[in-house]
C-alpha cells in the first residue's frame, strides 16, 4: 500500500501543478501499466519454464548420444545443447534446405509425432564413417542413395530410442521411428501455423560438427505440459544405481563386434602349388597334431585351445588363458 500524503504535502503538490512545475500527465502515466502487444497468430504456448525443462531433458539426451553413438561409429562424439526456442512449424520448415534428414518419430503413448532434424553434412560424415572412412562430409551436396538411407535409418533409430530415458522423469514414452524424409514437403506432420519447441544440439565428431534439431509440437505434449517444469522433473528424478550403471555398460559392450579366430598353424608353399590346390590336398603345417591352438581376440593372443567339433561344426575348447604378465615373467 502506498504512503498516505499529509494535508501539507497535498497543498504543495496542487501548488506545483498550478504553477506548472509538475506535469499532471506525467503523474498519470507513472501509474499506468505497460501494455504489450499479443500476436494471436503466434500464441505463447511454451513458457520459459517449459523451455528450461526441455533443455535439462536434452542435456541428459546429449550425454546418452555421446556415449552410445561411438559404439557404432567407432569415433569420439560430443553432443551439447545450444539453444531452445518456440516458432511456428512453417517457420521451421522454411528454414530447412533440401536435401534434409528428417526423422519422423511416433512419440507414443502421446498423440502425435516429433521430428529429429540432422544436418546433411553430419549425415554424409556418419555414412562415410559407417562404411569404413574417416568420417568426412561430401564437398558437393547430393541426394542420398537407398543404401545410404538404410544407414541413416539405423542411426536415427538409435537416436530415437535414446529419448526414452531422459523423458522418464516426465512421462514414460516409447519412441518409434516411422520414416525418414529428405524433402520437407513430405514431413508436414502438423498445420503450418501450429507452435513448436525446437531444441538445438551441437554434434561434433572429430573436426566435423553440425546441428541436430529436435522439433516438439505443442499438440503432441499438450496433455503433459503441466508436468514440464523443473520442480516436477527434479522431484521425479531417480538417482542412478551403481548396479544399473554397470549393467548399462555391459549392454553397450555386448553390442561391440570383436573378431575371434583360432590359428591352426602356418605354412609356406609356392604360388603354383597354391593355384592348383584341390579338395583333399594336404598342407603341412609347422604345428604337431597334438599341439594346442592359439586363439586371438582381435589382434591379441588371449587363449589356448584344442580343436574339435560341435555337432556338424568345427569348434575349439579353451584350455588356458594367456596373460601378458606370465609372458613377461
Amino acid at each position: 500500500m502506498g504512503d498516505v500524503l499529509s494535508q501539507e504535502e497535498i497543498d504543495n503538490l496542487l501548488s506545483a501543478i498550478s504553477s506548472g512545475e509538475v506535469d499532471a500527465d506525467e503523474i498519470k502515466g507513472a501509474d499506468e501499466r505497460s501494455v504489450k502487444n499479443y500476436d494471436f497468430k503466434r500464441p505463447a504456448k511454451f513458457s520459459k519454464e517449459h523451455l528450461r525443462t526441455l533443455e535439462l531433458i536434452f542435456e541428459h539426451y546429449g550425454r546418452l548420444l555421446s556415449t552410445n553413438l561411438p559404439v557404432y561409429l567407432r569415433k569420439n562424439i560430443q553432443v551439447t545443447v545450444v539453444s531452445s526456442e518456440t516458432v511456428t512449424f512453417n517457420e521451421f520448415t522454411n528454414a530447412l534446405s533440401n536435401p534434409v534428414i528428417l526423422g519422423i518419430v511416433n512419440f507414443q503413448p502421446l498423440s502425435g509425432n516429433i521430428l529429429i532434424d540432422l544436418t546433411s553434412s553430419l549425415g554424409y560424415a556418419f555414412i562415410d564413417r559407417m562404411l569404413g572412412g574417416v568420417g568426412e562430409p561430401l564437398d558437393k551436396v547430393r541426394d542420398f542413395s537407398e543404401i545410404e538411407m538404410g544407414i541413416l535409418y539405423k542411426i536415427i533409430t538409435i537416436s530415437s530410442q535414446l529419448l526414452k530415458e531422459p523423458w522418464k522423469n516426465v512421462i514414460e514414452v516409447d519412441p518409434v521411428l516411422e520414416r525418414i524424409e529428405t524433402n520437407t514437403q513430405f514431413a508436414q506432420i502438423i498445420a503450418p501455423n501450429e507452435m513448436i519447441a525446437i531444441v538445438t544440439l551441437n554434434v561434433r565428431m572429430g573436426e566435423i560438427e553440425g546441428f541436430m534439431n529436435v522439433c516438439i509440437p505443442f499438440m503432441t505434449i499438450e496433455s503433459i505440459i503441466d508436468n514440464l517444469n523443473t520442480k516436477f522433473w527434479f522431484t521425479n528424478m531417480v538417482a542412478d544405481d551403481a548396479e544399473d550403471h554397470r549393467q548399462d555398460l555391459e549392454n553397450l559392450l555386448r553390442k561391440v563386434d570383436v573378431p575371434v579366430k583360432a590359428l591352426l598353424g602356418r605354412s609356406e608353399i609356392a604360388v603354383s602349388d597354391f593355384l592348383t590346390l584341390q579338395p583333399g590336398d594336404i598342407i603341412r603345417l609347422e604345428r604337431r597334431v597334438d599341439n594346442e591352438l592359439d586363439v586371438y581376440v582381435g589382434m591379441y593372443k588371449k587363449f589356448s585351445a584344442v580343436p574339435g567339433t560341435d555337432h556338424d561344426r568345427y569348434a575349439v575348447r579353451i584350455t588356458s588363458i594367456y596373460r601378458e604378465e606370465e609372458e613377461e615373467s
